[in-house]
């Protein structure tokens, strides 16, 4: 009976009182054969102790995946095992010591069990993973105190993180931390330009309970860079830094003694703003530094006698008078004189307040237009300051109205001498005409049509109003195109897209972030552009290609990347998931290094979200640097701009460095920020300091990670004020420093002269484009539309050899899309459709010829005929 019995007991579980009648049996037999036996046999002097716990369970944290291990030892025991959740654990999971206390002779029982995530991971709903030791002999049984096991974590996201402050000398400073969420609760410290912050040392500081930092008594030395740092047994976090900046405010010294009494009959005091002096960024001293006061008569030396000084008197009340006479006489004259100018001359200001500012010339015999400037790749050969873009103040920006008809003036050519006719052809006289931005702004202008857009299209309320976003133009079957200068923003409308007999008034639209804002969730971020075309709701009988820079980098599969469409609700629906496209649907899409083509059937408005897989997925950021293009003070700024790279933002930063007077300091450069939660840095050193020091009191300016990812604004800056220690000094050599920590950093070597520069430099990263925003029909394509034709019914049909439109795909490398152009009615139009959005300003047309010889086809030939012929 003794082997079933042992046998038994290792391979069934009991509840409490099953166990407990069988350990009562078990006190008369031992188990014999297993050094993992639970059992043991009391001496008869002990026989009627019950047992106690040397050692209980304690609390345990998984971290990661490494199991924790229990441990109970209890005396005198014949059993001892662990429950877990209301359940025993099995014998087998058990490991077992049986030692004897030599002080008391009693018998120790020790047992130990190791417990996995997986296991606590089972336990669902909101009980949490528990284990007790049971310990049994043969008076009767005792638990040990609940273990609770728990899988450690710390989030990644402070729930509050510190902000920047500036703080007057000997004010209190609150700076506010919550920690993320983490299990063990996390402990916080701060730091202060990477010094851990002692609270013990320095009392002037304090962490209250709920972790926020108190400087009680702000000093010079305090200003800085603070960080809250979070850390439990998982991880350690750091906050965004906050840049603290004590300030001193200048006051005033006494007043000091009044002076003697001077020859003016006035005497005089002043104090001076050194006590104490203003200091940090601080202000000045308010009120007067010097303050006068009349003299008594006693007090005021007498330097003429009566008579004389009356004679003096009348003197000059005598030339105040003459002079009034002569100005009356004057303006008289000047009033009559100006009464019989003719009216022309009153009505030719009305010409110059819209057209001053631009350059005309004759657009055909009769007709002056305006004169749009050719694109050149470099400055002109009298630039003297070739190196640097100077921006001036963008002075046109305002918008004056005239009621009235405007004409030219034929009668009076001694105003107006122009060999080339008229300066205005006459105007339709329905009494009003607006100039805007030095344009005049006729009903079916683009100003006019956003109007009326806007108004009956409930849709797009948020339109903007600047035409430099936004493009527009009428088509018909035939196609065309429509571009955003300087955005790298089009549209390529297909021939036969729209259907025959229909005539469309399409439009295509930069939307400002600020404007519109996506929403975005975790490790989410916008890599382009939000691009409105419309309206929506027209029917198109093929997609159309919509284009936009996105600053995705060059590895797609660190990303899953989404195409966005904003519904009629207002609401953002995911439409596409590149690399899970399905032919049947009415987006599609081509990711490339910097653009990203979207084929839509569908007009609306888009936006491309990326959402990092790990660590290593980085955005493409462009680092600008500003400065301003006069300086007549000691103080210098220097602008660090850090943007998505894409051609819209750097457009936009460019329009208002314009209107700032700013100047462009060095060529863009290119910074991969990658998904590592990790802050943006930014520090200026090298400096020669015996002309230049840096007001910056900081080692580095720092950009939160967090402002940078979520794209919640369109750019970011840090200032760099500089001194320099003499207004002679106008070289600067500097060396300028971005990087992320722990990632991929930029350098800007910078050498120039603050009053002017003549080096040369390629210009073309410069907005040079000038190219029309609307074009429609045959001069929108490169392929004309006959030969288009040709090629389509050539290729569309199958060949047994491949010679086809597959063939084609492949040539042009886009054979990952053949499932795309499969399911098209014309396979071979959607890739030419393809060919002409890529290469619109860069496609060479005898290279599509060769592509279709080596094809073998004899189509090829047609690229010959001229256009006339077509």
């Amino acid at each position: 009976m003794m082997p079933f019995f042992c046998s038994f007991v290792r391979c069934c579980r009991f509840t409490s009182t099953t166990l407990l009648v069988f350990s009562l049996i078990l006190a008369r037999f031992t188990c014999s054969g297993s050094e993992h036996a639970a059992t043991a046999t009391l001496p008869a002097a002990f026989s009627d102790l019950l047992p106690h716990f040397l050692v209980e369970p304690e609390d345990e944290y998984i971290v990661k995946n490494k199991p924790v291990t229990l441990t109970c030892r209890s005396t005198p025991a014949t059993q001892i095992y662990f429950k877990c959740n209301g359940e025993w654990v099995h014998q087998d999971d058990h490991l077992i010591e049986r030692t004897v206390d030599p002080a008391t002779a009693l018998p120790i029982m020790q047992v130990k069990i190791d417990i996995t995530r997986q296991q606590v991971e089972k336990v669902f709903g909101l009980d949490e993973y528990w284990c007790q030791c049971v310990a049994w002999s043969t008076t009767g049984t005792q638990k040990s105190q609940k273990a609770y096991i728990r899988i450690a974590y710390l989030r990644k996201n402070f729930e509050e993180e510190p902000m920047g402050k500036e703080v007057a000398l000997d004010q209190e400073l609150l700076l506010r931390c919550h920690p993320p969420e983490g299990v063990p609760p996390p402990e916080v410290e701060w730091q202060r330009n990477e010094d851990v912050i002692d609270p013990v040392s320095d009392p002037n500081f304090f962490v209250t309970d709920d972790h926020n930092l108190i400087i009680k008594q702000a000093r010079l030395a305090d200003t800085g860079n603070y960080t809250c740092v979070a850390k439990n047994i998982v991880a350690r976090r750091k906050s965004s830094s906050a840049t603290v900046l004590v300030y001193v405010d200048g006051g005033w010294s006494e007043w000091s003694k009044w002076s003697a009494c001077g020859a003016d009959c006035s005497m005089w005091r002043s104090r001076e703003c050194t006590q104490p002096t203003p200091g940090t960024g601080g202000k000045d001293c308010q009120g007067l530094d010097l303050q006068s006061l009349n003299c008594t008569s006693e007090q005021c030396p007498q330097t003429a006698g009566g008579p004389e000084e009356v004679a003096l008197y009348v003197g000059m009340v005598a030339v105040a008078l003459c002079l009034s006479l002569l100005l009356v006489v004057v303006v008289l004259v000047y009033r009559r004189r100006k009464e019989g100018l003719d009216a022309d001359v009153a009505d030719s200001s009305i010409l110059t307040t819209g057209f001053q500012p631009m350059g005309i010339k004759p657009s055909k015999p009769g007709v002056w237009a305006p004169h749009r400037p050719q694109r050149s790749s470099r400055p002109p050969p009298n630039s003297k300051n070739s190196h640097l873009l100077t921006i001036q103040p963008d002075l046109t920006t305002t918008t004056t109205s005239y009621q009235g008809t405007l004409r030219s003036r034929h009668d009076n050519t001694a105003k107006f001498s122009m060999s080339n006719g008229p300066l205005l052809d006459p105007l339709p006289a329905n009494g009003s005409h607006t100039l805007h931005n030095g344009k005049l702004v006729a009903p079916g202008d683009p100003a006019d049509f956003v109007s009326r857009l806007s108004s009956n299209q409930g849709y797009f309320k948020t339109l903007p109003r600047d035409m430099a976003n936004t493009s527009f133009g009428t088509f018909n079957f035939l196609g065309g195109r429509l571009t955003i200068p300087n955005t790298g923003i089009s549209m390529l409308i297909p021939p036969e897209a729209i259907p025959r007999g229909k005539i469309y008034e399409i439009y295509l639209t930069a939307q400002r972030k600020e404007d519109l804002r996506l929403p975005l969730a975790g490790c989410q971020t916008l890599l382009s552009p939000i691009v409105s075309c419309g309206p929506p709701g027209v029917v198109l009988t093929r997609p159309v290609i919509l284009s936009m820079d996105h600053c995705c980098d060059a590895c797609p599969e660190n990303w899953a990347v989404r195409l966005k469409k904003q519904s009629y609700e207002g609401t953002w629906e995911d439409v596409l998931l590149m690399g899970e496209e399905l032919a049947s649907e009415p987006y599609y899409c081509q990711l490339e290094a910097e653009t990203c083509r979207v084929f839509t059937e569908q007009l609306g408005r888009f936006g491309l979200i990326g959402e990092s897989l790990h660590m290593g997925a980085a955005k493409r950021l462009r680092l600008v640097l500003f400065s301003d293009a006069y300086c007549s003070t000691l103080e210098y700024n220097i602008r660090v701009y850090c943007m998505d790279d894409t051609q819209d933002v750097f457009k936009e930063v460019v329009q208002m460095e314009r209107q700032l007077g700013g100047r462009l300091i060095d060529e863009p450069h290119v910074l991969l920020f990658k998904d590592s939660y990790h802050n943006l840095r930014l520090s200026i050193h090298d400096m020669p300091l015996a002309h230049w020091r840096s007001k910056v009191l900081a080692g580095y300016q720092e950009i939160p990670f967090y402002h940078i990812w979520n794209g919640s604004q369109r750019y970011l800056h840090c200032t760099f004020t500089l001194e320099r220690l003499s207004l002679a000094t106008c070289e600067l050599t500097c060396q300028l420093c971005v990087w992320q920590v722990e990632g991929e950093g930029q350098s800007f070597s910078l050498d120039f002269n603050i009053a002017k520069d003549t080096r040369p430099v390629d210009s073309d990263f410069v907005l040079m484009d000038s190219n029309a925003t609307a074009l429609a029909g045959p001069s929108a394509f490169q392929i004309p539309y006959l030969i288009r034709q040709k090629i389509c019914s050539s290729l569309d049909a199958p060949c047994p050899n491949g010679a086809d439109w597959r063939m084609l795909a492949q040539r042009l490398k886009l054979e990952r899309h053949m499932s795309f152009f499969a399911s098209k009615a014309s396979p071979t139009s959607v890739i030419l459709d393809l060919w002409e959005a890529q290469h619109f300003h860069s496609g060479n047309i005898n290279q599509l010829a060769t592509v279709m010889a080596d094809i073998g086809k004899q189509e090829a030939m047609i690229f010959l005929v001229s256009d006339g012929e077509c």
